[in-house]
């Protein structure tokens, strides 16, 4: 099912993100909320749902038209990552997709946004090893890519 989706792309992440230490509580937990951000961001299970976008790319386009502009791209970008707060994701995140991303992550909204906005730059910065977000068919061949 979805949380089993997202569960596999938590570790996926979570495996992306390393053991660099540096996440809250466990290094897993950062890897399962943006494995339950970007699944519930994904609607269908991908399976050939009309490649082209991926999750990733609508969440850029999420933070963009919330005003992160500039976080986003210093994020993409090979620059130094500008931080948001909490607030600033749950702004930026519909309603519905946060409480999914919560319910997931097993945390209240708050925490889930305030869990996202220490994990997304590093996250996003990962995944566009280049400058650029990587075109893929899903998000788990996008972090298999750059987990390489």
């Amino acid at each position: 099912m979805r949380a089993m989706a997202g569960n596999d792309l938590g570790s996926l992440l979570g495996g992306l993100l390393g053991g660099s230490g540096g996440g809250s509580q466990g290094g897993s937990g950062s890897g399962n909320i943006l494995g339950a951000l970007l699944s519930a961001l994904g609607g269908s299970q991908g399976a050939g749902s009309g490649g082209g976008s991926n999750p990733l790319g609508g969440l850029l386009d999420m933070l963009t038209k919330s005003g992160l502009t500039e976080q986003k791209d210093s994020w993409v970008g090979t620059g130094q990552n500008q931080s948001v707060t909490g607030a600033q994701i749950q702004q930026a995140l519909p309603d519905d997709t946060l409480q999914k991303v919560a319910e997931q992550a097993g945390v209240t909204p708050e925490q889930a946004a305030s869990d996202l906005a220490q994990t997304l730059p590093q996250a996003v910065d990962k995944l566009t090893p280049q400058g650029q977000v990587p075109q893929a068919a899903s998000l788990e061949e996008l972090v298999r890519q750059q987990s390489l």
